[in-house]
């Protein structure tokens, strides 16, 4: 498992593009891989063939975690199958439950309840060790009654065997499954058939309860779920909305699309929205900031998020890096070019990472105006709504307050109320609306 960003600890195994026994070139794209909704393919790294694949689609894996293992057809597999590090290759596996398997727990005699219920804690409780597993199985441990003290709530051992010791002295408590002893083998096997991932078979993306229908979680939809429930409960969102005259823009637009256009770069509206957003941030620096418990962290460079839809498959966000050095070609050409990429799987991780402002131009599919989630850990987001050619009144020199139609469009900016109070939010939006209404 390569390291795919400086941060990046771990990823989500989603796609063998390779099958045991199928040849491979080196750099031939043999998985893909998942890490903050950037799908990643991962190249093979000699040619030969692929002798083993010891994690499956749905696993959670460590960088440096051994993955598979290529070489010549009949050649046999190291006994242990060590990590470079030294770990075993399984150590951080996370087993997905297949819908279709969600067998009655309860029922101690019937055959495959523990392999069910294995799946079932590696999804619910995250990743469960091998030493963990061997001992709740030995003592028939509920591992939904122990409470984890790891790192983002995880099951250790200190946690199984502080449960058993107090349940022994209230043995009363607790449930009374008793799961067949099952662990995952730290040695591998040393022919190339056994090595295949096919003791967890890949789920399919539907299942049957009744007459519904349950729709199996993709990385991309879990990640975006974690993290819209994560801002709503870190931030007491407020939203404010104003609209402005595009009247301006349009033209500007309209004048210099075609000269864009043969430098390479697509002009769309969403140019203009990142070029007013990131004039108004210099002016009102406050809302490119960050909540810490130390204070509030100002970012002196601007990173914007740019918001983009990857259809059925839910959104991602690019950043933008020091998008406060660019002109208007600038961003239009790196606006094409990460919506493009993002679209077509060909993101870096790293190339979501470290936004300080986020825009989402949730116009274009003909939504008027919205409230946005805050993108955090950052202070605010812009929702740019349609534009809608409206009739409005304006004042001329010479004829007074007269009705004119004008391309308008309501502007949102949603922002955390422990940063910034309500004239500090309206203060900034005004400023993008100044900066779109007088465009030049």
């Amino acid at each position: 498992m390569p390291q795919l960003g400086e941060s990046v600890v771990e990823g989500t195994v989603t796609k063998w593009l390779k099958a045991v026994g199928d040849p491979v070139e080196e750099y031939e794209a043999l998985l893909e891989v998942n890490t903050d909704k950037v799908d990643t393919e991962v190249p093979s790294p000699a040619s030969g063939v692929v002798l083993a694949r010891l994690a499956p689609e749905g696993a959670i894996v460590r960088a440096g975690t051994v993955l598979a293992w290529i070489g010549a057809l009949g050649e046999n597999i190291p006994a242990e199958g060590a990590s470079p590090e030294g770990g075993s290759q399984m150590d951080a596996v996370e087993i997905p439950l297949v819908p279709e398997e969600q067998i009655a727990l309860q029922d101690e005699e019937k055959p495959g309840a523990s392999a069910a219920y294995e799946r079932q804690v590696a999804r619910e409780l995250g990743f469960i060790s091998p030493v963990v597993r061997r001992i709740a199985a030995e003592h028939a441990v509920d591992l939904y009654q122990v409470h984890g003290s790891g790192e983002g709530g995880r099951i250790t051992k200190k946690d199984v065997l502080a449960y058993i010791e107090g349940r022994q002295s209230s043995p009363g408590e607790g449930r009374t499954l008793r799961p067949a002893s099952t662990t995952i083998p730290k040695t591998a096997p040393t022919t190339a058939p056994t090595m295949t991932a096919t003791a967890t078979p890949v789920p399919s993306p539907t299942s049957k309860v009744g007459p519904d229908e349950v729709i199996r979680l993709t990385p991309v939809r879990r990640a975006i779920a974690e993290h819209m429930v994560l801002s709503k409960h870190t931030s007491p969102h407020v939203t404010t909305v104003m609209e402005a005259d595009l009247s301006r823009v349009v033209a500007h637009r309209q004048a210099n699309k075609d000269a864009f256009a043969r430098d390479g770069a697509n002009l769309t509206f969403t140019a203009y929205f990142a070029s007013a957003a990131i004039q108004a941030l210099k002016a009102y620096p406050l809302v490119n900031s960050s909540w810490s418990e130390e204070g509030i962290l100002l970012h002196r460079q601007i990173n914007l998020g740019m918001a983009t839809s990857l259809g059925e498959e839910g959104l991602i966000v690019p950043v933008i890096k020091q998008a406060e050095t660019l002109s208007l070609l600038g961003l239009a050409r790196a606006i094409n070019d990460l919506a493009g990429r993002a679209r077509a799987k060909k993101l870096q991780p790293d190339e979501v990472r470290g936004g300080t402002f986020t825009i989402t131009n949730h116009g274009i599919t003909g939504s008027l105006f919205a409230t946005p989630v805050i993108n955090q850990p950052q202070c605010a987001i812009l929702g740019v709504g349609a534009i809608q050619k409206r009739a409005v009144v304006i004042s001329d020199a010479a004829l007074g307050d007269v009705i004119a139609i004008r391309p308008m469009a309501y502007i949102s900016l949603t922002f955390d109320h422990r940063i910034l109070d309500g004239a500090a939010g309206d203060n900034y939006l005004g400023k993008v609306v100044e900066l779109l209404e007088n465009w030049s």
